[in-house]
């Protein structure tokens, strides 16, 4: 079964420095039907303006990964952790007992596109830790490549929850399938371009629910970007 979320029925706050759309409710967003899915409890799809981000702030007990889509974001932390991320970085910071990070568009002159997904962790109370790696736009092209697990197996970074993510580039004739382990869930999300979903044409900011289902096939990608999340049988914390 899936379940379409399109991308106008998301929440929308527009902070001028700061445009965003949330999937599931957020701050001031609240949906009781979009409370999450599984343990994907995040997808903020945001945008800031040059010079402009978000001041030093604190989280615990969650798994917090960032996707830049165009642009750069400069990532600062209270662990000594420093970067500037760009297309192709994954950031994934596991907050644990507490940590707190700033997080800002370092350039003059251009905005940053990118998403930020929240996810839940399997532990709390766990040491906060940080992970980065480059996923090449070659490692991604016509494939959903294996970006966070459970087990962190190279290249993948290790989460801190029974979730598989994949990322994807898909444009003309380049397909995809994905065969989900019995009883699984999954979501998927089209960061941007229009592609199909198992016969379910979908644009850029859609999101699918998917359940009772174990084949996922994406193809007829329009400059496709997409986010494929594996996730555990649970309707807890959403819908």
């Amino acid at each position: 079964m899936l379940t379409h979320r399109k991308a106008d029925e998301r929440g929308h706050a527009d902070h001028g420095w700061l445009n965003s759309y949330h999937t599931f409710s957020f701050a001031g967003y609240v949906d009781p039907n979009e409370r999450g899915f599984s343990n994907l409890l995040v997808i903020n799809d945001d945008r800031v303006e040059a010079g402009k981000g978000f001041g030093t702030h604190p989280h615990r007990d969650m798994e917090i990964f960032s996707w830049v889509l165009n642009g750069e974001l400069e990532h600062q932390d209270t662990l000594g952790n420093g970067a500037v991320i760009r297309p192709g970085d994954l950031q994934l910071m596991s907050a644990g007992t507490g940590v707190a990070h700033s997080e800002y568009n370092p350039s003059s002159r251009n905005g940053v596109h990118f998403l930020q997904v929240w996810i839940t962790p399997n532990r709390i109370g766990q040491p906060p830790r940080y992970q980065q790696e480059y996923f090449s736009p070659e490692k991604r092209r016509g494939r959903l490549q294996l970006i966070l697990s459970p087990e962190g197996e190279a290249p993948a970074l290790a989460i801190r929850q029974d979730v598989r993510v994949y990322a994807g580039l898909f444009d003309g004739s380049e397909q995809a399938t994905l065969t989900l382990a019995p009883h699984r869930y999954a979501y998927v999300h089209v960061a941007r371009g229009r592609i199909t979903l198992n016969g379910l044409a979908l644009g850029e900011g859609d999101g699918v629910r998917v359940r009772e289902e174990q084949v996922l096939s994406l193809e007829n990608g329009h400059n496709a970007e997409v986010l494929v999340f594996d996730l555990r049988p649970n309707e807890l914390p959403g819908m």
